[in-house]
């Protein structure tokens, strides 16, 4: 688990070596969907695939779907790392092995927790899950921290690094996994629901995906007749996958537990929380990288690596709270910790709402721990209580539908949160920036052409780590027309943080208060989860042996 969450991270802080070694820039237009799709390709994936693969391992065996994860990780792991092509056709090559790597990181996801709780007595799942759990949500930050130092050195480390470790954990799950329940028996492929609700799905997440580029003089894509068509259509088929499974003699998902209410509640509050959660990580690396870092001396270049530095105290509350709560949820049930958990991670929003953009660093600290502690409560509880819902022939397709809802949150997260984002910036960037670089010499038809520009690529090029005013210039060959003290000031490392520094904030007011929003609607349908629930499996019948029979 850990292993799949570093490499989904390790990728985001990567970005900016990876373009620059396959010599494509980011930035341009034409360019943005390949940045896109390396980000959310991966996620896109795992989120598709996690029930289709969780059920498989019901009827194939948990341990084996677990271990060709790892083989199929690994292998998507060195394709990458060998990538043969430049500019266009190695962009192409990324997208299409982190797609097949995704594969081998939804194998991992789908059937880790449901081989947890074969392995593990209901009074100690939550021990066994917290340490699970711990270990996805840590890999996503250390991600950030090993991409940030690996990518100095040279972009192909990104992912040689992971291979090692792919490679010796691929021979350890072959050599020490057994199986510890019987398969399902005599069960059968439901393919017309595996292909609806992959579609379904693809659908529906490519349409938010794309729904955040510019499209026909917008800021943002959803206008776009095919993002609608994305989000309607594939909310259609979905709906038409829900039917196919209450027709069918053997469906993908048995939509029966959802009447078990431990089962609903836990996955309800778990998918509220990925959309409250997954956006957080982007909006604070934007805030690290494209403000405070570069106003507080650090150069445009050396921000993705300090982010990931400035953000470990997100992953130490996680850490320090995750196996605690996993502990005590075995004794106590979790419905009072995720959602106390909850209430804890809406505060921390509300004071990251609440501080200026400049803030002193020991707050800011102080808060994202909290935070980190909030989801360390829930997350590990409520994962267990899912579990221990459902029978054992079951717990790979749950386990997968728990994941499903986690990852497609995270896509869901990112698409709400960059659109609510650009929203705020496009009312006040546009003659914010217009009126800053026309007071430092650049033509007013071109301080109102750049200014004019989608918010989008401004933002992308600080979560990227590049001087976003220097990228926005560069082309139009103003830099050399200007005075020395001009183009120093322009290009300097706090003239933009000062100058988005008010838009920025505006736009964080909206998405925060939609996170505080979201983050109370999930504790709340914690709370109806009800008390502890373990679901109790049918006894074997025994046969019974009458008087003198042997």
């Amino acid at each position: 688990m850990l292993l799949a969450t570093v490499n989904s991270s390790i990728v985001i802080i990567s970005l900016p070596a990876i373009f620059r070694g396959i010599h494509l820039d980011p930035l341009e237009p034409g360019n943005v969907s390949y940045l896109l799709w390396i980000l959310m390709g991966y996620m896109l994936v795992s989120a598709v695939l996690v029930v289709t693969l969780g059920r498989l391992g019901d009827m194939f065996g948990r341990v084996r779907m677990y271990n060709a994860g790892f083989a199929v990780f690994t292998l998507g792991t060195l394709a990458l790392a060998l990538d043969p092509f430049q500019a266009d056709a190695g962009a192409m090559w990324l997208i299409g092995w982190r797609v097949f790597q995704g594969i081998g990181g939804a194998l991992l996801m789908a059937n880790s927790a449901a081989i947890l709780t074969d392995a593990f007595p209901a009074e100690r799942r939550g021990m066994a899950i917290g340490v699970n759990q711990v270990a996805a949500i840590a890999g996503s930050f250390f991600g950030l921290v090993a991409g940030g130092l690996l990518s100095e050195i040279n972009w192909r480390l990104v992912f040689f690094a992971s291979a090692p470790i792919g490679v010796a954990g691929t021979i350890w799950a072959y050599k020490s996994l057994r199986e510890t329940v019987r398969r399902t028996s005599g069960a059968r492929v439901d393919w017309l629901g595996n292909a609806t609700f992959a579609v379904g799905l693809t659908a529906l997440l490519a349409g938010v995906t794309y729904g955040i580029q510019p499209y026909g003089g917008h800021p943002m894509g959803w206008t776009n007749p095919w993002v609608l068509a994305g989000v309607v259509g594939g909310a259609a088929v979905l709906g038409l996958f829900c039917v196919i499974e209450t027709r069918v003699a053997q469906p993908m998902f048995h939509l029966e537990l959802f009447r078990v209410r431990a089962f609903v509640a836990g996955n309800s509050a778990g998918l509220l929380t990925a959309i409250a959660r997954g956006g957080m990580q982007f909006m604070l690396i934007i805030w690290l990288q494209g403000i405070w870092l570069p106003l507080h001396g650090y150069r445009f270049e050396e921000t993705p690596l300090w982010a990931g530095i400035y953000l470990l105290p997100l992953t130490v509350g996680f850490l320090v709270a995750g196996p605690l709560s996993g502990h005590l949820s075995d004794r106590h049930g979790a419905r009072a910790l995720s959602s106390g958990g909850l209430v804890l991670s809406a505060l921390a929003f509300t004071g990251l709402l609440l501080i200026p953009t400049d803030f002193p660093y020991w707050l800011f600290a102080v808060l994202i721990f909290l935070n980190g502690v909030g989801s360390g409560l829930f997350a590990a509880p409520n994962s267990t209580a899912i579990m221990n819902s459902v029978p054992a022939g079951q717990r790979g397709v749950a386990s997968g539908m728990g994941a499903t809802f986690t990852n497609a949150g995270m896509v869901l997260s990112i698409g709400v949160f960059f659109s609510l984002m650009i929203a705020g910036l496009a009312d006040t960037l546009p003659r914010t920036l217009t009126a800053g670089l026309t007071e430092h010499g650049v033509p007013s038809a071109i301080a109102a052409q750049i200014g004019n520009l989608p918010p989008v690529g401004t933002l992308f090029a600080a979560f990227l780590g590049y001087n976003p005013v220097e990228s926005l210039l560069a082309p139009t060959g103003t830099l050399a027309s200007l005075t020395p003290a001009d183009a120093g000031t322009l290009t300097g490392g706090s003239y933009f943080p000062n100058l988005i520094s008010g838009p920025f904030h505006h736009g964080l007011v909206i998405v925060f208060t939609l996170a505080i929003a979201i983050s109370l609607l999930a504790a709340l349908a914690s709370l109806l989860r009800g008390g502890r629930y373990v679901h109790e499996d049918e006894p074997t019948p025994r046969k019974v042996v009458a008087v003198g029979e042997s």
